[in-house]
């Protein structure tokens, strides 16, 4: 039987991170170790994600190898570089790759995430990343690594700087003008003059203005510094919550922040990342779990909502915490992509579909559009 729905319909995403979201998941059979940075392999994921019409896939990137110690998983593909190779050969899904703001300039930022939400068509996303990591700061030799606030209040800054230069170029400042050789209107066209602690940018960027106007923030939440962050500048916040009183309780703070930042905080979509394992009845999914931890030894720490069981009982369970208003949506962290990435799409989906909380097709051709956010007024237009 259909369940009442929510105002606002469920979003999904999932990450496609390595091999899946367990230390031990590129072990497995079928896992495709050796393909791990073939790009066909990631456009079959892709694709497959695409086939449930999930809102958004994540790309992790950092510039460490793997920063965990549980995973004998080594090497990762540059993500905005491998989004924009996904982009033109993709629809409707958003892509969404980590790009750091630590050790890296925002010049470089905005003209990466806009480049891929132009070849896209308006689906790109910029997750924020940034690092207090001492081995990062090493890779180039300029200082010590930054604290945790400290990186953050770098990537805040950061953030500021990569909206204006996103802003640097009006709507309609490109004329295309053959007979005037006229190709670019230069009052339209909009110095950033940024002066600040971290950043002296003066723009404009050197790419048009994305077609989203603001391809969406994506703030992950796991300190106070950085649930800062996500009030004032994130449109998508992730949060880890292992109960939905929990998830409730940060999307209810998470809003009142924003509200106190000046924000309407009904813009904020908040995901929970759920840890997922699954097979057609308990015992199985548990056996598959068992087996991921015997093969690398660890114990599976998440910190997050985790599931072990059926696509029916993880429908459920993401039916509860919707229905409450705990949470917008989730991103599906699968323990192995290469088998219950096919169970979120071909056995959850459907499901969410019957109780009519999930979308049957996608909503526009931008990431914006699946999101239900407006696309933002130009801040140098709207002054002019």
């Amino acid at each position: 039987m259909a369940r009442p729905t929510s105002p606002r319909p469920l979003h999904l995403g999932v990450d496609l991170s390595d091999a899946g979201a367990h230390p031990a998941a590129w072990r497995t059979h079928g896992s495709q170790a050796q393909r791990l940075f073939d790009a066909e392999r990631l456009q079959h994921l892709v694709d497959t994600a695409q086939r449930g019409t999930l809102d958004l896939v994540v790309i992790d990137d950092s510039f460490s190898l793997q920063p965990t110690r549980s995973t004998t998983l080594r090497g990762r593909l540059d993500a905005a570089l491998v989004a924009a190779r996904l982009a033109p050969r993709s629809r409707g899904i958003g892509l969404v790759p980590t790009v750091a703001t630590t050790h890296t300039e925002p010049f470089h930022v905005s003209k990466a995430i806009a480049t891929i939400d132009h070849v896209s068509g308006g689906r790109a996303g910029w997750q924020v990343g940034w690092s207090a990591d001492e081995r990062d700061a090493t890779h180039f030799g300029r200082g010590p690594a930054l604290s945790e606030a400290g990186a953050v209040a770098e990537a805040e800054e950061a953030v500021e700087v990569v909206a204006a230069l996103w802003d640097s170029w009006e709507d309609d400042a490109e004329i295309r003008d053959q007979e005037t050789h006229r190709y670019v209107d230069r009052a339209k066209l909009h110095y950033v003059e940024h002066d600040g602690v971290h950043f002296a940018v003066k723009g404009p960027s050197i790419t048009p203005r994305p077609p989203q106007g603001q391809p969406p923030i994506v703030v992950r939440v796991g300190s106070d510094e950085s649930f800062g962050l996500a009030a004032r500048h994130a449109d998508v916040v992730r949060i880890s919550a292992t109960s939905r009183d929990e998830a409730l309780d940060l999307r209810l703070r998470l809003r009142a922040a924003a509200a106190a930042a000046g924000r309407e905080p009904g813009d904020l979509r908040v995901l929970v990342d759920a840890f997922v394992v699954t097979g057609p009845d308990q015992a199985s999914a548990r056996t598959r779990l068992d087996l991921l931890t015997e093969l690398e030894g660890v114990r599976w720490d998440t910190d997050s909502l985790t599931h072990v069981g059926t696509a029916r009982e993880l429908t459920d369970t993401f039916l509860s915490w919707w229905e409450v208003g705990a949470v917008d949506g989730f991103v599906v962290r699968p323990s192995s992509l290469h088998t219950d990435l096919d169970a979120l799409v071909d056995g959850v989906v459907p499901m969410l579909r019957t109780a009519r909380a999930f979308r049957e097709h996608y909503n526009g051709p931008t990431l914006r559009d699946q999101l239900g956010l407006s696309r933002p007024v130009n801040r140098y237009a709207a002054i002019a």
